[in-house]
């Protein structure tokens, strides 16, 4: 019972890393024809993770809701983990496009439910922020996956048709990053550094440019202006990359998790600029985001069967 009360609301991080590789591989696979083949053998591996990581967690938190309610309250009332709480919406939006392939029903059901929770979340959280008594140190890159996750939802969306409910929820978190990133910056340049076990989240800074391009041109294709921030993710990527050199050293923690959707979120970007851009170059780009995405998601799952 002591597992169920410690589970981290944060752990979801783990659903969206592995079912945002699975649909970024099905994105990817066919610039490499003959290299990587969808779906099968490799991209249908890493969403049927996701969906049984989902499946797993689900229950649990459900449960830690129901026997130990104090504790949730806290997920949703601490700033440092609140922003934490959006992973469960978003990651059941990616679970929604993979199984969308198999089951539209289903895939309906679980993007809609998404939607609905990641709104209900993101009016909590304004509530919240509103409400004063947030200290500089609180702000944290985990108030992305919550106020920006609308970013996400656009994805698996548009493939289940839902295009025009993929749009408001966009709209909602694009606002939102135009707001929260320069404060994170601003935390970064300003404020102590991060304790080790949480300086992963930084990689959670990838998100906003990288899907706002992705599935800003989806939703509006004359929008190419929007390839700027790819072009500023590929940067910041090589920054983060540089800053975690030292990543093995660092407690290993779920906020590891955080090194993992970004990553994915990355080589979308680069995979969905590649096929807009068929050159060598851009597609030896989203092999290597791809790769480096697999080796992080490969990584930590493997940390955390091993609890180490």
């Amino acid at each position: 019972m002591r597992a169920v009360r410690e589970l981290p609301v944060g752990f979801y991080g783990a659903v969206m890393g592995l079912a945002g590789l699975g649909l970024t591989a099905r994105a990817a696979a066919p610039l490499f024809p003959g290299v990587v083949r969808a779906p099968a053998y490799f991209t249908e591996v890493w969403v049927a993770l996701g969906f049984v990581a989902l499946a797993l967690l689900f229950p649990i938190y459900l449960a830690k809701l129901f026997l130990y309610p104090g504790a949730v309250k806290e997920d949703f009332t601490d700033p440092i983990r609140l922003g934490f709480c959006g992973a469960l919406p978003v990651g059941m939006s990616l679970v929604a496009g993979g199984a969308g392939a198999y089951s539209p029903a289903l895939g309906d059901a679980l993007w809609w439910i998404a939607f609905v929770l990641l709104l209900a979340f993101q009016v909590w959280a304004l509530l919240r922020f509103l409400s004063g008594r947030i200290e500089p140190a609180q702000v944290n890159a985990g108030w992305l996956i919550l106020m920006v996750g609308g970013i996400v939802l656009p994805g698996p969306g548009i493939a289940l048709g839902h295009a025009e409910a993929a749009r408001f929820t966009f709209g909602i978190s694009s606002a939102a990053a135009s707001i929260l990133v320069p404060l994170l910056f601003y935390r970064a340049m300003t404020v102590a550094p991060l304790p080790e076990a949480l300086r992963p989240s930084w990689f959670i800074l990838l998100v906003p440019p990288s899907l706002i391009y992705a599935n800003g041109v989806a939703l509006y294709p004359e929008a190419q202006f929007l390839e700027n921030l790819f072009y500023f993710g590929l940067v910041l990527a090589v920054a983060l990359l540089f800053y975690a050199r030292g990543f093995l050293r660092w407690p290993f923690a779920p906020t590891w998790w955080a090194f993992t959707f970004p990553l994915d979120a990355l080589a979308y970007a680069a995979t969905r600029y590649a096929q807009e851009h068929p050159a060598a170059l851009w597609r030896g780009v989203a092999a290597v985001t791809l790769a480096l995405a697999t080796l992080s998601v490969a990584l930590v799952l493997a940390r955390t069967l091993l609890r180490r």
